[in-house]
């Protein structure tokens, strides 16, 4: 019986233990909460009577090279609801729809939506904006926002590119230059109950937003204007698909235009051309096709413009000289094929510099023979074929290009005047340039410097060079074997009054062979001696004649004369 008692009284006391033990922890664990963590819950309760909205900052503007406004902002409103604070939901659902042209059943699917806030409308004009605002109807807030605008609607637009609903860049240079451009949000904090209203008479927290800083490009909008009125000419002479023009300062790289007609407005970018049925995806299709950058995102076979590059390498390695001599019968023999010259009765007995002034296959054919495969490859290899370009511009495609152990005699003769490879035109301009500076490789560019909102330089933005691409002496003689292309032989139309111009033509079939489809072009360039300016105009697929020195090398000739004066560059004495 005693044993009993005492087991008993063993277990109380162990639960009185227990329990004191427990009570102590509660104790402890109180105080730690109490004192110890007591700002950090504090925080916590204060953020669940805080309500968070977001103030737009404006985003950086963009100037062309001589200050020229070409992208900036419209101050607009953003209207929203808060659920837990609209008081008379009928009379805003009335007002909204009809300030906001929006129709009732939509409004009031997004006012009867319980959420934290609700985006009723963006981009809202702030005459609007600001007669909801005088509504003073609970639950409805007015916010500040901003919209994109492009003064120049359609210029440069697969350059510029344009930005969302979000004021976020989608393509073009809106997209490369993101974080310079964006600027920094602000925020409106308001105090509110546990429910989500909020206390009358409280203060608002505003922290204001930081704007954006501005980009100035090398891009010259009268340029541009002048590049783009010329391609929309010709495109619609020619019943052409695209015309793209390139101008470039071939010393430093500086872009001065770039041109891919058809354009599209910036202010309007979602909108086809022509209405007509489509399923999303075509309709997506079609969009990112309208937006492509032609330049840049696309590659074609060069044709005879790439004579300059074989030229530059036969001469570099010294397997000829302007005075070598030639014989061309209208084709040339290659292992078991017969490839033709342009002049199928043959051209006879040229020297290199008539082979050139001609645009001859078979003295180019010649040429990348005596290089060989592994010797021509390298050389495009040291010119920068095999390499983007580095352009400040997203997506730019690369040299589509055999593999050096799949290059056989036939290859090499057909690559030595431009076919069976691909390459972009602002790879070609690029390279040329290169060819005919010195021998620097430039990276070509859109964008120079970046300026605060009050126009304090923050950076000069730079872009790499390498130099000795070619020798001086090789350059020298690629500038005055095509300045006589222009003066005497197939890039006369290249001609300008008053000033020395290089240049050399193509005519490049498009795949599949024998088509009837072509892209005419023409690379020109001047002054010819110390060249300032570099410009190159692919034509796709013109209807009638479709010879690039009939076609292509005019456009450029006309926009020389107009903007060699412009950009200070003297004519000659005569």
């Amino acid at each position: 019986m005693e044993k009993t008692r005492t087991i008993h009284r063993r277990k109380i006391f162990f639960c009185f233990l227990a329990a004191g033990l427990i009570f102590v922890l509660l104790i402890g664990r109180c105080a730690y909460l109490m004192i110890a963590k007591a700002d950090d819950y504090t925080a916590m309760a204060d953020d669940l009577h805080y309500r968070e909205r977001a103030i737009k900052a404006a985003r950086g503007m963009i100037y062309d090279r001589n200050g020229t406004i070409i992208a900036t902002n419209k101050a607009v409103c953003t209207v929203s609801v808060i659920y837990n604070q609209v008081k008379d939901r009928e009379t805003v659902i009335r007002v909204l729809s009809q300030e906001l042209e929006l129709p009732e059943d939509r409004v009031r699917k997004l006012v009867e939506k319980y959420s934290s806030r609700e985006i009723i409308k963006t981009n809202v004009d702030q005459e609007v904006g600001e007669r909801i605002r005088a509504y003073d109807l609970d639950g409805v807030k007015v916010d500040e926002d901003y919209r994109r605008t492009y003064p120049f609607g359609t210029m440069a637009s697969k350059v510029l590119g344009f930005t969302g609903s979000d004021n976020q860049g989608i393509i073009g240079l809106e997209v490369i230059y993101e974080e310079t451009l964006k600027g920094d949000n602000g925020w409106i904090l308001s105090l509110t109950d546990a429910a989500g209203v909020e206390i009358e008479n409280a203060a608002e927290l505003r922290v204001e937003p930081e704007a954006g800083d501005n980009l100035y490009l090398t891009l010259d909008v009268n340029i541009q204007l002048y590049a783009q009125q010329m391609a929309q000419k010709v495109m619609e002479e020619k019943q052409a698909n695209a015309v793209s023009i390139i101008l470039m300062n071939p010393q430093n790289g500086e872009i001065y235009a770039m041109v891919n007609v058809p354009e599209f407005d910036l202010n309007d970018p979602y909108t086809l051309p022509t209405e007509a049925e489509r399923t999303n995806e075509e309709y997506l299709n079609q969009l990112n096709a309208m937006w492509r950058n032609g330049c840049i995102n696309d590659t074609y076979e060069p044709g005879s413009t790439f004579k300059i590059l074989t030229a530059a390498a036969g001469l570099e390695e010294g397997v000829i000289t302007p005075n070598s001599s030639f014989y061309c019968p209208g084709y040339k023999i290659v292992e078991d094929r017969r490839i033709r010259c342009h002049k199928t009765i043959g051209h006879g007995s040229e020297t290199f510099v008539d082979g050139i002034m001609n645009s001859c296959n078979p003295v180019f054919m010649e040429v990348g023979l005596r290089l060989g495969p592994q010797k021509y490859y390298q050389y495009l290899a040291d010119f920068g074929l095999m390499t983007r370009t580095g352009i400040d511009l997203p997506g730019e495609a690369g040299t589509i290009m055999h593999k050096p152990d799949k290059i056989g005699e036939v290859e090499l003769a057909t690559m030595s005047f431009g076919q069976s490879f691909q390459i972009t035109p602002i790879q070609l301009v690029t390279t040329v340039s290169s060819i005919l500076n010195g021998g620097n490789r430039v990276t070509p560019h859109l964008g120079m410097e970046v300026r605060s909102s009050d126009g304090e330089r923050i950076e000069r933005i730079k872009f790499s060079a390498t130099e000795e691409i070619v020798s001086d002496s090789t350059s020298a003689t690629m500038r005055e074997l095509l300045h006589k292309v222009v003066s005497e032989g197939t890039g006369k139309n290249g001609q300008v009054a008053g000033f020395s111009v290089g240049g050399k033509t193509a005519t490049s079939e498009k795949l599949p062979r024998r088509s009837g489809k072509y892209i005419s072009s023409f690379i020109g360039f001047a002054p010819a001696e110390d060249p300032q300016v570099i410009g190159l105009i692919t034509v796709d697929e013109p209807v009638g004649v479709y010879y690039g020195g009939t076609v292509a090398a005019p456009v450029i000739a006309d926009i020389f004369e107009k903007i060699l004066p412009y950009l200070g560059i003297s004519q000659e004495s005569t």
